[in-house]
């Protein structure tokens, strides 16, 4: 007899407006640490984490100070105990749960909830 086993995938969603949810990405496609992008349906594109303790975020991929849409590819870490992503470009750090520039006062990139399904 032979026995099949039913894979299941957990995905994220994200919510760029209130009250509606896109599907982003595979769970299981985030490393620890590292960012990918995910491009929305209206054309936005938005940088996917998941810390080294398993918490997901989603902010702007879009660095505000170039103008790139790299933050997916910044450095993840964390400073007073908030985790943040360091732009590759020029190393601007931003809160992944506020959306708030460490280093600039004046800046921020939007932050969306993120949920798995």
């Amino acid at each position: 007899m032979t026995t099949l086993t039913t894979l299941t995938t957990t995905t994220l969603e994200i919510s760029p407006e209130p009250g509606s949810w896109v599907t982003v990405c595979e769970e299981a496609r985030l490393t620890p640490g590292r960012g990918v992008a995910a491009l929305l349906p209206d054309g936005r594109q938005v940088a996917v984490f998941r810390d080294r303790s398993g918490r997901t975020y989603a902010i702007d991929n879009r660095d505000p100070f170039t103008g790139a849409q790299v933050l997916s590819r910044g450095l993840v870490g964390s400073a007073e105990g908030r985790p943040f992503v360091a732009s590759p470009l020029l190393k601007q750090r931003f809160d992944l749960e506020t959306g708030r520039c460490l280093d600039d006062d004046e800046v921020t990139v939007p932050v969306y909830p993120v949920r798995a399904k």
